[in-house]
């Protein structure tokens, strides 16, 4: 049975752990791009992510076809370690009962 913080939608993109990059840094990236001053692997360094992460941000249409291949293939197959995702899953529930108030869900 899930937990029922499970249920719970952060609004807040700055509070999902899942979101690697914010809206502003985004931005911030196409800006420094677009000056010439910072190759791609000189952002991706900055902003501490992959260089396929920025690839994907400034070319839109690489993203979109990764998608289609990956989809023509079968999807994401991806395999986990089962401990190790149960062990991020406790955290992360963690995490969201200490963000979300007390009193929200329960009834009056």
């Amino acid at each position: 049975m899930p937990a029922i913080v499970d249920k719970l939608y952060l609004k807040d993109k700055a509070l999902k752990k899942s979101a690697k990059l914010l809206d502003c840094q985004v931005e911030r990236i196409i800006a420094i791009h677009a000056e010439g001053s910072k190759s791609i692997s000189g952002l991706a360094k900055m902003f501490n992510v992959s260089k396929r992460t920025i690839q994907f941000i400034l070319f839109p249409e690489r993203k979109a076809r990764n998608l289609e291949l990956r989809k023509a293939r079968g999807g994401s197959k991806v395999y986990y370690d089962k401990e190790k995702h149960t062990e991020a899953t406790r955290k992360h529930r963690q995490y969201k009962k200490i963000l979300i108030p007390k009193d929200n869900g329960k009834k009056a």
